[in-house]
């Protein structure tokens, strides 16, 4: 059972975006195509990279809020600076949906389409399916990352097996030293 494509997609293409950030604007492109992104963008600008940052920013945001009223407060914010409606397109031979006016820059784009792809994740999957990895909750431990929890039973908590090992380990120990004291 697919959910929700448009969202899933969405969310998930920002989350790499914040994870491993692109070096300039044509990676910050190739990454929307992996992500299955098929829109023709405008010509490029200077400020495309660091415009694109801020949006990213702003989502990270959304993924960092408190609660889920907090967090539909932000995505409401961002779908407001989006400015446009939701519209029909056939324009690469499918029929789909672009929630961005035509002849947007990169960032543009990018902003309308995270803000509506969250906020459909959130919204059919559950508003605490976006958070940071458990491992990096932990005092000293690096991880930032950005879980997308796109799984069946909304249990995934960590971004990579690595960091779910890790934690693993962690409590593992820490439960062996309370059993060494104690015993």
């Amino acid at each position: 059972m697919q959910l929700n494509p448009y969202g899933e997609y969405a969310v998930l293409l920002a989350a790499s975006l914040a994870n491993d950030w692109p070096s300039d604007r044509d990676g910050i492109v190739a990454r929307t195509y992996e992500f299955g992104m098929t829109a023709i963008y405008a010509p490029a600008a200077p400020s495309d990279l660091d415009a694109t940052r801020a949006v990213i920013d702003s989502w990270l945001e959304v993924v960092d809020a408190e609660s889920a009223a907090q967090r539909a407060t932000l995505l409401n914010r961002l779908m407001a600076a989006a400015t446009a409606y939701p519209r029909l397109t056939d324009h690469d031979g499918e029929w789909h949906l672009h929630y961005r006016d035509d002849d947007q820059r990169l960032p543009q784009v990018l902003r309308a389409v995270i803000a509506v792809g969250t906020a459909l994740h959130v919204t059919t999957r559950g508003m605490e399916r976006l958070s940071r990895c458990a491992a990096g909750r932990v005092a000293g431990d690096p991880c930032r990352n950005v879980v997308v929890d796109v799984t069946r039973n909304g249990r995934q908590r960590y971004c990579s097996v690595r960091c779910a090992n890790r934690d693993g380990v962690r409590r593992h120990r820490a439960r062996s030293a309370i059993a060494h004291r104690v015993g």
